[in-house]
């Protein structure tokens, strides 16, 4: 005898859901990887910048070299700003997936409850059903051979 679930087109559903939720997850942390390397590629860039026009100054730099390293800096600045509102948007962005893929989770832990129990009622069924049928077997072998 089978065991049909109940609410297994549900569960399936749920199921569904919760492996979209989780591709869209991994999809969010790619893309704060890829946007905080970004971010950590621009600071060692300035870094490198800056140390080597110390070391030019030290040297000696003409004043339009010296221009020139203000507004690279300056843009450098400006992608460092940038860069920093994408990681923090596409943080909020990855812990927003993270809630909804746990809520999923949730909700397919629930099913999955559910179908241990339903699974549980229906052995302790089919045992009673069974002791019933080899009761009645007995009483009935027994009823034959007394008679």
């Amino acid at each position: 005898m089978v065991n049909p679930f109940r609410f297994q087109k549900i569960m399936d559903v749920k199921e569904n859901e919760k492996e979209q939720s989780l591709a869209e997850y991994n999809q969010s942390v790619n893309d704060f990887e890829n946007v905080a390397n970004k971010l950590y590629d621009s600071l060692k860039q300035k870094e490198v910048l800056e140390e080597t026009t110390l070391a030019r100054l030290n040297s000696g730099m003409s004043v339009q070299e010296i221009r020139h390293y203000q507004q690279f800096v300056s843009n450098i600045e400006k992608t460092i700003t940038h860069y920093q509102k994408l990681v923090q948007l596409t943080r909020n962005r990855m812990n927003e997936k993270q809630m909804k893929l746990m809520q999923k989770n949730i909700e397919v832990k629930k099913y999955e409850k559910l179908k241990e129990k339903q699974l549980e009622q229906y052995i302790l069924a089919t045992k009673h059903s069974e002791n019933k049928q080899m009761d009645d077997l007995s009483i009935q072998s027994y009823m034959y051979r007394g008679s």
